[in-house]
């Protein structure tokens, strides 16, 4: 039987949240949409490591998918999730229904504007609301001191931490590397789509920002950025989304090559859409 304490209800985890707060402990938060990988598990370990109770949510949020995308087919496993959750050890996992989460008439969004207009946003209309929405209201549900985000979806971090900022929510945002599997495919609960061939296919993302690091020095402009990973990408079964060279704060169109740009890339492998990113420095 888990050791976890499983909260279905907003009340109830409002008020395990008070009662750790008021014990004067700082509340680390991992929030997930569930089927975890390590790159989950390395944000729980590090909340676990700054905070002494460790609350992660699971939660597959239905208003950031759009009407053609994999909501029904999202990978679900809870009883495994939590059999992971073990190892960190997390204290508690929120894990709320849908109708709790958006009662009956709800009718308020959360939206970012500047930093989702491009990159995933151009293509994923409403997504990045859903997001922002969402985790809003996990946290004034969880009252987090600490939220753990990975830099895999950099666009989203970008977004939260801009919510943060402008609505003064009282809790710091911690960002996290991208974790890897042995052959430097990024992990995503959604690799768990792809055939072996597939998955060798999808090794030409992180090919492309290997190739992209490696040269980066002798690059003058974005486009030199752009034609490299292009390069690499080209085969059979890669169909490139985008590939982009961004202002790593701003997440605008980067002019030149002088202060940190993010090189994003998405693309589709089979009918699985994968992204990856590196920050380029010179």
């Amino acid at each position: 039987m888990s050791s976890i304490k499983v909260i279905r209800h907003p009340r109830a985890m409002m008020d395990f949240s008070d009662a750790a707060r008021a014990h004067g402990e700082r509340i680390g938060f991992v929030p997930t949409m569930g089927y975890l990988h390590e790159g989950h598990l390395s944000l729980m370990r590090e909340a676990r490591r700054r905070a002494e109770v460790v609350v992660a949510s699971i939660f597959v949020n239905p208003t950031q998918f759009g009407p053609n995308e994999d909501l029904s087919r999202y990978p679900r496993d809870f009883e495994r999730d939590c059999a992971m959750m073990e190892t960190v050890p997390v204290h508690a996992v929120f894990a709320p229904d849908t109708a709790h989460m958006y009662p009956p008439r709800a009718q308020t969004w959360v939206e970012v504007t500047e930093v989702t207009r491009g990159l995933c946003g151009k293509g994923r209309p409403g997504h990045f609301r859903g997001v922002t929405t969402v985790v809003a209201k996990l946290f004034n549900i969880v009252k987090p001191h600490l939220a753990f985000f990975g830099e895999k979806d950099f666009q989203q971090l970008r977004a939260i931490q801009r919510m943060v900022a402008d609505l003064n929510f009282d809790v710091e945002i911690v960002p996290m590397p991208i974790v890897r599997e042995r052959d430097n495919l990024a992990m995503s609960s959604r690799n768990k789509y792809l055939t072996p061939e597939q998955h060798c296919d999808a090794l030409a993302l992180s090919g492309a920002i290997a190739e992209v690091r490696k040269n980066f020095c002798a690059m003058r402009a974005p486009e030199d950025v752009v034609r490299t990973a292009t390069k690499i990408l080209a085969r059979p079964g890669v169909a490139i989304e985008y590939v982009e060279v961004v202002d790593a704060e701003t997440l605008e169109p980067a002019m030149t090559l002088e202060a940190p740009v993010l090189m994003a890339i998405a693309a589709r492998v089979g009918n699985t859409r994968l992204i990856d990113n590196v920050v380029l420095t010179k």
